[in-house]
């Protein structure tokens, strides 16, 4: 389904008792990927949850503008799903991109999140990683995402996954090759803004950071610096699995989720 919010289109689903007062979750995938990054969890979550998953600007279905975009302007596309949608309250659950729009979001609207779900992902990135991202934004801009599939494969998986492939190894590939480049490039230019260790203890809501053993991308420091900014967090490592932990060990990372979930 698509909804006009915040003057993009976005693309959306909605899972689970509909009807029902169940508790929300929202998803929030990675750069590069769609809302099916999360089909497997859907299908957990949605037994005992009502759960929206959608397509970040510039990813999947939903509108990708030209232009730099921002965390905040991420954030806000997020809220005004949410006040589309009339929900009000809702656990987030964000991986790598997902999990940064999830901090912003969390100190910009602190009373909207239940919880919050912080996988494989950072609080702030060192300067010098800007320059990664700018090749990778030129990349895109200048030769579509062909060039970028292979790269970024083997940061989000280890060698024994990719060397399985199966199924969900080609679907995810197929979205990162599927991503238009301008929205990739967009959210290419807010990531490495991220900044927010300093306002983690600010954030009201529960946190549970999750990593995968061998993430490259954002490794299991920058998880740990996470959980030490924010007072009361929980982190779980993720064994044999690298950045896409809910696709590389989908078991083990539900695990988790559903036993913080249920405690709160």
């Amino acid at each position: 389904m698509k909804i006009k919010v915040n003057g993009i289109e976005v693309n959306y689903q909605i899972h689970g008792d509909t009807a029902g007062s169940a508790p929300w979750v929202t998803l929030s995938h990675s750069l590069a990927c769609n809302l099916h990054m999360w089909d497997e969890q859907i299908a957990t979550l949605a037994k005992r949850y009502r759960v929206l998953a959608y397509d970040t600007r510039g990813h999947g279905k939903s509108d990708a503008p030209v232009g730099a975009y921002t965390l905040e302007q991420l954030a806000d596309d997020a809220k005004a799903l949410l006040d589309a949608l009339k929900i009000t309250r809702t656990h987030w659950v964000g991986l790598s991109m997902g999990g940064m729009i999830g901090q912003v979001f969390a100190l910009k609207y602190p009373d909207v999140l239940q919880t919050l779900v912080l996988c494989d992902t950072t609080s702030r990135y060192p300067k010098e990683a800007a320059a990664m991202w700018a090749e990778r934004v030129k990349t895109a801009t200048t030769q579509g995402m062909e060039p970028l599939v292979a790269g970024t494969l083997a940061r989000w998986f280890t060698e024994p996954f990719r060397t399985r492939g199966g199924s969900r190894f080609d679907e995810v590939a197929a979205m990162i090759r599927s991503t238009p480049p301008l929205g990739y490039a967009g959210c290419c230019q807010a990531i490495p803004t991220i900044d927010v260790t300093d306002r983690l203890p600010t954030i009201k809501a529960p946190i549970l950071v999750i990593v995968g053993e061998q993430d490259a991308g954002t490794p299991v420091a920058m998880a740990q610096a996470i959980q030490a900014n924010a007072p009361g967090s929980e982190l779980v490592i993720i064994p044999n699995a690298a950045h896409i932990s809910n696709v590389e060990q989908p078991e083990a990372f539900e695990r988790a989720l559903m036993a913080f979930l249920a405690r709160h």
